[in-house]
């Protein structure tokens, strides 16, 4: 059924759509705080209605045939964002079983060792012993007062307590914010873990395997609120340094966190288009046609987790287009 829906949705040719699916993480089990976050069993089971229902492609032959108007119907690609090391444990593997390529877009400060800001906060609360988490003694960026103080009884609570500390917190220079989420560690009394991120050998072994590699920047940062300099240092840098892991150009780039005007500016766009790369991808969710900005590919990815809902939400998205 969905693969004759998906067919008149997304026909070859001049009428060409493109779904290209967004994800971070797949988890080797579910995550008892984030229990929507994707497991392998549903990566699996994803890749699996993937397999069945569409014509997955490489992200850069997809954005060409898009170009060209030369895409087969059902056309999809397949990214991840950061460069998890479950990224190559979990997720590749799964992707090799199914014989599905990806694109990975890697930020590369955190290769070899580093951590995401992100994940300084949400391992801090996942393994602070503590009835409650004080950061009374750390000031709100905004100047409002402090962190003040986070009840972590129950799963619930410390969900509650990760979304409002990295919501106060997200929109700060990279500094300021990889520095704040320590000091967050610090006052939840946890040691936290370098290990969450691939090695420099796992983004050579997922090259090896078929898959693709695209920069991300170096640290991460909300490229809208950086000066022309330091947003072009942000992206070639990270382009750089992956050439010289991989011997080889890389002409793909995804935007951090990827929202336009909030994420990233129209500034950005034209860094990255000048640098020369060859597409980017933001997570404005929609399907791409023969007329989207090549420099700016939307993202999506259905949340659900059963065949029906998931096949309807993901024909839902190609209607944007």
């Amino acid at each position: 059924m969905f693969k004759t829906v998906l067919k008149q949705l997304s026909p070859a040719g001049e009428r060409g759509r493109l779904s290209v699916l967004i994800f971070h993480r797949v988890l080797l089990e579910p995550d008892p705080i984030f229990p929507s976050e994707v497991d392998a069993t549903t990566f699996d089971a994803i890749c699996r209605w993937m397999k069945s229902w569409c014509n997955v492609l490489p992200l850069d032959l997809a954005t060409q045939q898009l170009q060209s108007r030369t895409l087969p119907e059902r056309a999809v690609a397949i990214t991840f964002d950061d460069g998890y090391a479950d990224n190559r444990t979990v997720a590749q593997p799964i992707l090799a079983r199914y014989g599905l390529p990806a694109t990975f877009f890697i930020a590369t400060d955190f290769l070899d060792g580093g951590r995401m800001w992100n994940d300084s906060v949400i391992e801090s609360v996942r393994g602070c012993t503590l009835a409650e988490l004080d950061l009374s003694s750390l000031a709100k960026p905004d100047g409002s007062g402090h962190l003040g103080r986070y009840a972590l009884d129950t799963l619930p609570e410390k969900r509650q307590a990760i979304e409002s500390i990295i919501g106060h917190i997200k929109y700060l220079p990279v500094v300021a914010r990889k520095a704040l989420a320590e000091q967050i560690a610090v006052c939840a009394g946890v040691q936290l873990p370098n290990d969450l991120m691939m090695t420099s050998q796992q983004v050579r072994e997922m090259r090896s395997a078929g898959m693709q590699i695209g920069a991300h920047t170096r640290s991460h940062p909300i490229l809208a609120k950086l000066g022309a300099d330091a947003a072009q240092a942000e992206i070639a840098d990270s382009r750089r340094l992956l050439e010289q892991i991989l011997g080889e150009r890389v002409g793909l780039f995804a935007y951090p966190n990827g929202k336009p005007g909030a994420d990233y500016s129209p500034e950005s766009v034209s860094i990255v288009r000048d640098l020369g790369f060859d597409a980017a991808v933001s997570t404005t969710w929609g399907a791409s046609h023969a007329e989207t900005d090549v420099f700016q590919i939307p993202r999506f990815t259905p949340w659900d987790r059963s065949k029906i809902r998931f096949g309807a939400r993901f024909a839902g998205n190609l209607l944007r287009a």
